[in-house]
């Protein structure tokens, strides 16, 4: 069984779950080798999985079976569970409650690869709709206060299959790292008058030190005071807090512009390791209309030590100003096929 716990000196809660403890790990050969031998996550391996709950899929083809080219499955170990109330209880000066929440697999292509960087810019696009997708459907459930879309790729990001896969995590709490970065735009709002974010693309527009891409809906660049060497963010140009409002035009222009970084990390250093995240507003409070939904593109090239869990602060041999011209001057090796993704829509 799983538990929120509550550390008692700052405000910060956990998840203690054992069942994490059961996760399978594929990688019998070194990462970058694809090993295809029993993925449960490939076409035709659907019985290998929990039973789905959605997938786009061709209109003749039944649940469970192939024909999809994106699904999505509750994760077959769980950090949360999605039976209970969130009850809260007080044990002496901690703080505990049941492990309430959802915790999903997007199995984002049919076929064995290790990187979303290899799919289609259509392919992009449609895992970014199922996204979506599942962000509307789980805020209906009044017991869920933040939805986490993220993604781990890479051994040394946590990725414990290699197939590429992003996942979600249903919270009935917003997590500390959201919360003080609502707190820091609330602050600034009320200096200023204007979005952190808003101002942030700005700047950063009229420097262009750290631009990597500015597109037509999105601005794309390496933060000034980033944590890992490549560290990147995609932010809409328009004032969103919450991504659920995102719409075709973004999401095409999105998906163009999240491959295009995936594919220039991907020719910096092979296999390079990293996690994504998607920060949006919560869900079922009051609405944090300050706000400015993105996401957050973190490579795994550095390891924390001593110093930075005993302080909080990390250390970045890679300045953003050099991160941004390597990866604005990166040459994309590839001649990937463009094949459209069939565009009629099957909700299971």
């Amino acid at each position: 069984m799983s538990e929120w716990r509550k550390d008692p000196i700052v405000d910060r809660w956990v998840i203690i779950s054992t069942e994490r403890g059961k996760r399978p790990n594929d990688y019998k050969e070194i990462w970058g080798q694809k090993n295809t031998l029993e993925c449960p996550l490939c076409e035709g391996k659907e019985k290998l999985t929990p039973p789905e709950i959605i997938a786009y899929r061709e209109p003749a083809s039944q649940k469970d079976t192939p024909g999809w080219w994106v699904r999505v499955v509750p994760n077959k170990f769980p950090a949360v569970n999605i039976e209970g109330e969130p009850s809260l209880r007080q044990m002496g000066i901690y703080q505990v409650m049941n492990g309430v929440g959802a915790h999903e697999l997007i199995i984002e292509t049919t076929h064995h690869e290790p990187s979303l960087d290899a799919q289609t810019v259509k392919q992009v696009e449609e895992v970014i709709w199922i996204w979506r997708d599942r962000s509307m459907d789980l805020r209906k459930d009044s017991r869920m206060k933040y939805i986490q879309i993220f993604k781990n790729t890479g051994p040394v990001a946590g990725a414990s299959l290699e197939h590429t896969h992003s996942q979600l995590i249903a919270t009935p709490l917003v997590p500390v790292e959201v919360s003080q970065e609502l707190e820091g735009v609330k602050a600034y709002h009320a200096r200023h008058g204007t979005c952190v974010y808003c101002d942030m693309i700005r700047q950063e527009a009229a420097e262009k030190e750290r631009v990597i891409i500015d597109s037509e809906h999105f601005f794309c660049f390496s933060p000034y005071a980033s944590r890992f060497p490549f560290e990147t963010w995609i932010l809409p140009k328009e004032h969103q807090h919450d991504f659920g409002q995102i719409h075709e035009e973004l999401v095409r222009d999105l998906a163009g512009v999240f491959r295009a970084i995936l594919r220039k990390l991907a020719v910096l250093i092979k296999n390079m390791p990293y996690n994504v995240v998607l920060h949006t507003s919560p869900v079922n409070t009051q609405e944090e209309i300050h706000y400015h939904w993105h996401l957050e593109i973190m490579p795994r090239l550095t390891i924390m030590a001593g110093f930075e869990l005993g302080t909080g602060y990390f250390i970045n041999p890679t300045s953003p100003e050099i991160a941004a011209q390597a990866m604005r001057e990166v040459i994309e090796f590839y001649s990937l096929q463009e094949k459209p993704v069939k565009e009629v829509y099957q909700y299971v």
